[in-house]
């Protein structure tokens, strides 16, 4: 394992960022190290027309230099430090120069554990972590402000919010919630450090264009464990048999909607069902949680065990559940035109998360599915497609293999387009197979680098459309 950098000043070092990001990782980062004297190189591979947003952001805190357009060894053998956008594979030649020049690597959450004083609340799996992670950090505001404390609570992470910049402002006393990819995870374990309180959402097949293997993949998310102690918490899925089984060396504490233990969170009736400290108290979640779907169920149940575990009562709990928004882009409600109701879920970038979308809705789904291709397995979801959607619209490279799932079920009750050759066509597609009283949802089920910038581009595409369709309805 390669290890981390050790020195503390960063005053006239030579850094170089590799990578802005989508997500601010990379913005924060530059704004950290200038901000500390440090002698800052942006290179990324995208040209300055792509970046102008990014960069108007460093206008108080601007690099020494800027690389873009590509990138090149000799920047990255003459840097002090490298910090490196965690979605960056191990292999990379550049990355390997640095490293046989004697260069020490970093990344922007490597930076953050090494200044942040406060503890940590984390969230990690393969689905769903992103809702958990926003509702434990709103159940934990709710907390802190119930008891009249000046305690803050900080929201960052794989969440799309850099830290880093502000961790000078982080006390002590604070807390801060982060979700944590495996990407971020898997450097992480270079400083072999775990959080406070630990959350494993799921595991299921997803990243293996990045990961060699599955099981490697598992180590990485198990990182998020590895290093905790008897006094930390380890807050485990109950209802997934390969999670159950991960060691753990904290107090352990499950959730699950489909099972009970003698310490965890767990769903019976619609109340969430409390056991911990041999007491059982029962909370009428289901009348709390404003949320769609069993999936959304079991996130609030992550969080009200991560929550309790740091001090948050049953009051706190359910001012936080039922203020919670939806995150962007997961399950978001865009509008109602023409009688069909219109969410974007395009933060669902794995099967599993589109096979969940899919069940939370009564009414017949066309389904937008289909992106870029992390070559992991897609039967699961084109069964779930052909069995529960009225029709799917295919995108991107995955739409060929799903298609062939999808005609081949036996079940199949779904109309299947050909695949698509862009945005606008499958979005059409799915408003000609659509009536009165349908959901039209974009659930890809896989990443988005194919067609679109990210996922946030993704669904602020699918909405634009609706606002079009809606105007040439004339109901805006």
């Amino acid at each position: 394992m390669i290890p981390d950098h050790d020195f503390d000043d960063y005053r006239q070092r030579r850094v170089l960022v590799m990578g802005l990001g989508s997500f601010g990782g990379g913005l924060g980062a530059v704004k950290f190290l200038v901000a500390r004297g440090a002698s800052v190189t942006v290179t990324d591979l995208r040209p300055l027309e792509k970046l102008s947003d990014s960069l108007a952001e460093l206008k108080e805190t601007p690099p020494a230099r800027l690389v873009l357009g590509g990138h090149h060894k000799s920047d990255f053998r003459e840097a002090d430090l490298v910090v490196v956008n965690p979605a960056v594979k191990r292999d990379c030649p550049y990355l390997n120069a640095a490293i046989e020049a004697g260069v020490p690597t970093t990344s922007e959450m490597n930076l953050f554990w090494k200044w942040n004083r406060a503890p940590v609340v984390a969230v990690t799996g393969s689905n769903g972590k992103s809702t958990t992670t926003a509702m434990i950090h709103a159940i934990l505001e709710k907390s802190v402000q119930a008891q009249g404390s000046a305690r803050r609570v900080w929201l960052g992470g794989n969440i799309g919010t850099s830290l880093l910049p502000l961790v000078d402002q982080i006390q002590p006393s604070d807390l801060v919630v982060l979700e944590l990819s495996s990407f971020q995870l898997c450097d992480l374990a270079r400083l072999q450090v775990s959080p406070h309180v630990a959350v494993v959402t799921n595991f299921a097949a997803n990243h293996l264009d990045w990961h060699p293997h599955l099981d490697h993949y598992r180590q990485a998310k198990q990182a998020i464990l590895r290093w905790q102690t008897a006094q930390d918490v380890a807050v485990l899925n109950a209802d997934d048999a390969d999670v159950c089984g991960w060691p753990v060396r904290g107090e352990r504490r499950e959730f699950g909607l489909g099972c009970s233990g003698e310490r965890g969170v767990y769903f019976q009736g619609g109340e969430a069902v409390i056991h911990l400290g041999g007491v059982e108290e029962r909370w009428p979640l289901a009348e709390w949680l404003k949320l769609p779907g069993r999936h959304n169920i079991a996130n609030a149940l992550a969080a009200i065990a991560a929550a309790t575990a740091v001090g948050a009562d049953q009051r706190s709990v359910q001012a936080g559940i039922e203020t919670y928004q939806p995150l962007p882009h997961r399950l978001q409600f865009v509008a109602e035109v023409a009688g069909r109701r219109f969410y974007n879920d395009s933060l669902a970038t794995t099967p599993e998360s589109a096979e969940v979308a899919l069940a939370a809705f009564e009414s017949p789904v066309v389904l937008l599915a289909g992106g870029y291709d992390k070559h992991v397995d897609l039967s699961g979801m084109a069964a779930a497609i052909a069995r529960s959607a009225k029709a799917v619209s295919l995108m991107g490279q995955t739409a060929v293999p799903l298609r062939q799932g999808i005609l081949l079920h036996e079940m199949r009750t779904c109309e299947v387009s050909l695949p698509q050759l862009s945005f606008e066509l499958a979005f059409q597609w799915a408003i000609d197979h659509s009536a009165k009283g349908d959901v039209i949802l974009l659930s890809p089920g896989c990443a988005s680098y194919d067609w679109f910038r990210n996922f946030a581009d993704r669904g602020a595409q699918f909405s634009e459309r609706v606002r079009q369709y809606a105007v040439s309805n004339q109901q805006l």
